[in-house]
This record gives structure tokens, C-alpha cells and sequence, in this order.
């Protein structure tokens, strides 16, 4: 997994990447646009070897292209924040501390409760503007409740999400 600089004393709760089968609908498109491929150069007469060929192809880059893109994106969970890493060559890193986050929902589609995937939004203090997403990740309920096991014991007090109980 991708490495995080934790402070001295910080602890990961949760690290994982979006789950396979949230790829599973791009792995299913480039298959089928493998298949009119193939369809469209035997109808204008190429061979049999050229016909698989360009099927291979389109199907390994398909399969590439989705592996790369999910283990690109890493989401990190600590006792203290909330990170999400994206990129191999270029990067780009979101983050925020624990105490900013107002609430945690998840929401599944009709297919993605079929995929046991699902998508888990964070409400920070930064408003609507920031959008801090777990896009595609397996089992969702279990990563609202690691985030809630997070707020109770770390700095947001010990009662939950957000700001402390006066």
C-alpha cells in the first residue's frame, strides 16, 4: 500500500483501494467495445490472427488500464485523518483531520448493493465545495463505522463525530 508519513503516534484504522468490482463496469465496457472491434474487422474482411489480435489488445489494455486506475487511488483512515492518494506519475492528495468531519453517509445504487460496493461521503467543515469521497469501496458500512470508532476515541471527544459536547 502507499505510504502515508503518520505522526508519532498515529495509527491506521483502515487502508484499502477501491474494491475490484467497482472497476467491473469498465472491465465489461472495453470488452464489449473488444467484441465490436472484432465483429467490424472481420465484416471488412481481416483475418482471423488480425481479428484476435485486435481483440487481445483492446482486452489487455482494458484490463490494464482498469488495475492501474484502482490501485492508483488509495484511501487511508488513521486515528487522526482522512487521506485519499490518487496517481502513479502525477499525484494528487486530499486530506483532512478527523475533528473537521461533520458527518460520514454511504449510498449504494441498485448495482453497486448487487457489487456489496459502495461510496462513503464525508461532510467536512470545508463545506459543499469539498467533495472527500471513498469512491467504490467493498463493504462501506464497515468503513462509516471504523471512521466512527476513529472520532469516539480520537480528538473530536468521545461522543462521536464532530466538535467535542460542552
Amino acid at each position: 500500500m502507499a505510504a502515508l508519513n503518520l505522526s508519532p503516534g498515529e495509527q491506521v484504522i483502515f487502508q484499502g483501494h477501491p474494491s475490484w468490482r467497482a472497476i467491473l463496469g469498465f472491465y465489461l465496457k472495453g470488452i464489449l467495445v473488444a467484441a465490436i472491434l472484432g465483429v467490424l474487422f472481420k465484416l471488412f474482411g481481416a483475418g482471423g490472427t488480425t481479428v484476435f489480435l485486435v481483440v487481445l489488445v483492446v482486452v489487455a489494455f482494458t484490463v490494464l488500464a482498469g488495475f492501474v486506475k484502482r490501485v492508483a487511488t488509495t484511501y487511508t483512515i488513521t486515528d487522526r485523518r482522512l487521506n485519499i492518494r490518487r496517481g502513479i506519475v502525477s499525484r494528487e492528495v486530499q486530506e483532512t483531520r478527523l475533528e473537521r468531519v461533520q458527518n460520514v453517509n454511504y449510498k449504494q445504487s441498485v448495482y453497486q448493493r448487487l457489487m456489496q460496493i459502495g461510496d462513503v461521503d464525508f461532510d467536512t467543515a470545508a463545506g459543499d465545495d469539498y467533495n472527500f469521497i471513498f469512491s467504490g469501496v467493498a463493504d462501506p458500512g464497515q468503513v462509516v463505522h471504523r471512521v466512527d470508532q476513529a472520532t469516539q476515541v480520537g480528538a473530536a471527544g468521545d461522543h462521536g463525530l464532530g466538535e467535542p459536547q460542552v
